[in-house]
């Protein structure tokens, strides 16, 4: 079992950890924590990586349970999230093949924060064809026993030089950009995305789990 923050659009290292995991737990018990990938996630665009975050009410500073945080959806950010993606990435190989369905995440109105995460998380295991068992805490453990792998407040290293690479749209004119969401990956490798992730996972994971 792991249990992991609830992350939006989570990002490719996220994905090799939580691979041969039967049961993920997403811990809607924690409190938000500020600067981290709890409401936000990274792409890379025509002039390098672009952090989309989604607003909360009541910011940012919030000290609540990520169960009752509550998006801001006065802001209009799925508009302004959709319109980032399309135009970063509409000529790569595989993002026609996964618009339609994707843009319904950016359609449909979400109240919670836990609940658009959990739909991002759900459509990428969908699309990625991965089985995994999710969870949601009824309620807080700082500390989990043995056999549990808490990665809530991990912090992955990673280098440039490093990290695999792989097909990025922009990466004459920016230089590779390593562990970006999954969605980067996704629409260069397409239906190979896992296999791309799984063939890379000793050299992704090394040195941090």
């Amino acid at each position: 079992m792991i249990v992991s923050p609830f992350i939006p659009f989570p990002d490719i290292t996220w994905w090799a950890v939580t691979d041969n995991a039967d049961t993920i737990m997403l811990d809607t018990t924690e409190h938000f924590e500020k600067m981290t990938s709890r409401n936000r996630y990274r792409i890379a665009g025509a002039n390098g990586s672009i952090q989309l975050t989604i607003p909360l009410q009541q910011g940012r500073d919030q000290r609540a349970a990520m169960k009752d945080i509550i998006i801001d959806n006065k802001e209009k950010w799925q508009q302004r999230h959709w319109r980032t993606i399309t135009s970063a990435y509409r000529r790569s190989p595989y993002f026609e093949h996964y618009e339609p369905a994707l843009q319904l995440l950016f359609t449909k109105e979400y109240q919670r924060l836990t609940e658009y995460n959990y739909a991002t998380i759900e459509w990428l295991s969908e699309q990625l064809h991965v089985n995994h068992s999710m969870q949601v805490t009824t309620e807080y453990h700082k500390k989990y026993g043995a056999g549990i792998t808490d990665i809530r407040a991990k912090k992955i290293k990673l280098s440039q030089l490093t990290f695999p690479h792989y097909y990025q749209l922009f990466e004459d004119r920016n230089g590779f950009i390593p562990d970006l969401s999954v969605l980067d990956l996704l629409f260069s490798e397409g239906p190979y995305t896992m296999d791309w992730i799984r063939a890379n996972k000793s050299v992704i994971l090394s040195g941090n789990l």
